[in-house]
């Protein structure tokens, strides 16, 4: 059974860092991409960012490209670095495992998914 856990959520202030981490277990896991998005009340979840399963290739989203980054350290173990964070970044966050091949930035590509972990940052 896979299994995906994210852990690092938070409260921070504006301006502040947090990491997040995206730990992966289960006996048929292979080495997928991960992404991570987010959900914030009222609007609709949204693509942060993806790293390949080597970990060689990054992506980002609009909203985050210079401040957040993701680094891998096994096909398990997988970090977003929040750097200057700002109030409209208050989500709940969730990584998720590319199982399906396609888009990154895609939602329904991803077959597995954490339960979220919740990120508030404070003006």
């Amino acid at each position: 059974q896979v299994q995906l856990v994210e852990s690092g959520g938070g409260l921070v202030q504006a301006g502040g860092s947090l990491r997040l981490s995206c730990t992966a277990s289960g006996r048929n896991f292979g080495p997928y991409p991960i992404g991570w998005f987010r959900h914030a009340p009222g609007k609709e979840r949204e693509f942060v960012g993806s790293i390949s399963w080597v970990g060689d290739s990054t992506s980002y989203g609009d909203s985050v490209k210079g401040r957040f980054t993701m680094s891998r350290d096994s096909w398990s173990l997988v970090y977003l670095h929040m750097n200057d964070l700002k109030p409209e970044d208050t989500a709940v966050y969730y990584c998720a495992a590319l199982t399906n091949g396609g888009s990154v930035d895609v939602a329904s590509n991803y077959g597995f998914w954490g339960q979220g972990t919740q990120v508030t940052v404070s003006s």
